[in-house]
């Protein structure tokens, strides 16, 4: 199995570019064998309290790294890829949403190797799970070698390319969708009359081992959910509710429009 590279930089350091620099480290990296650009003096203190070296140069970093993790926002990739070395230089491991294999060889050159990829903020605790783009036209060996950076935050999985926007749409975004309903639940309970501490410990709480349960057991989520609703009873009816609310609707809803968001973004 290819191991992680020797040098690993970043071309942004927001909170995606920490979270992998601070996995990588917590996989065995020495803190100097890894770098980060950013012009945002806040953002590079932050991460050279890490022990990583900071600069306002991707240059710099691309000409540092064997491999460049491409960490900017959409609408900053053709600004920040202006002076990264083209038709070579480093691997580049590009985590930014929308932005096709194609669109990076347009901006780093036709030589340019690439890894496509899409992570999730969990990522920041190490619980992540990203997709990568099996079919960029690349090394296998340079595909591997970008998982295993990702492995640093979290789960890693493949897929072709064209399925990366709903990707996007459902595990990029789904940590947001979760949240809401965290929040959701929370402020149900407190109308119910509980406290809020307790309602968002109940809540946190029961979705954590509702995850937990539907990944350790292996069993299909359909199948759980029937096992706790007893016919008349307080899940059923809540269940009721929620399919009456257009809850199942919604998170379609919310899946499609962030996925049709993501091809907005790589010009699709």
């Amino acid at each position: 199995m290819i191991g992680l590279p020797k040098t690993v930089g970043t071309i942004g350091a927001g909170n995606m570019a920490e979270a992998i620099l601070r996995g990588l480290i917590r996989a065995g990296m020495a803190p100097e064998s890894l770098s980060a650009a950013d012009p945002d003096a806040g953002r590079r203190r932050v991460i050279g309290a890490l022990g990583v070296r900071v600069t306002e140069s991707n240059a710099e970093v691309a000409q540092a790294s064997e491999l460049v993790v491409l960490a900017v926002k959409p609408q900053q990739l053709e600004a920040s890829a202006a002076t990264l070395p083209r038709d070579g230089g480093p691997l580049y491991l590009s985590i930014v949403a929308g932005a096709t294999t194609a669109a990076l060889r347009r901006l780093l050159g036709a030589g340019a190797r690439i890894v496509r990829s899409m992570p999730n903020t969990p990522a920041l605790i190490g619980a992540g799970i990203t997709a990568v783009a099996s079919d960029s036209g690349g090394d296998p060996a340079d595909l591997e070698r970008a998982c295993a950076v990702l492995r640093a935050i979290g789960e890693v999985v493949q897929v072709p390319e064209s399925a990366l926007d709903a990707v996007t749409g459902l595990s990029g975004s789904g940590p947001a969708y979760v949240f809401l309903f965290i929040e959701a639940l929370t402020e149900a309970g407190v109308r119910e009359g509980l406290s809020s501490e307790t309602a968002r410990a109940l809540a946190l709480e029961t979705v954590l081992g509702a995850a937990r349960l539907a990944s350790e057991s292996g069993e299909h989520p359909a199948l759980l959910r029937e096992r706790v609703t007893s016919p008349g009873g307080t899940t059923l009816a809540g269940l009721a509710a929620l399919e009456d609310g257009g809850f199942r609707a919604a998170l379609f809803a919310a899946v499609r429009a962030a996925t049709q968001r993501s091809k907005e973004l790589g010009g699709k």
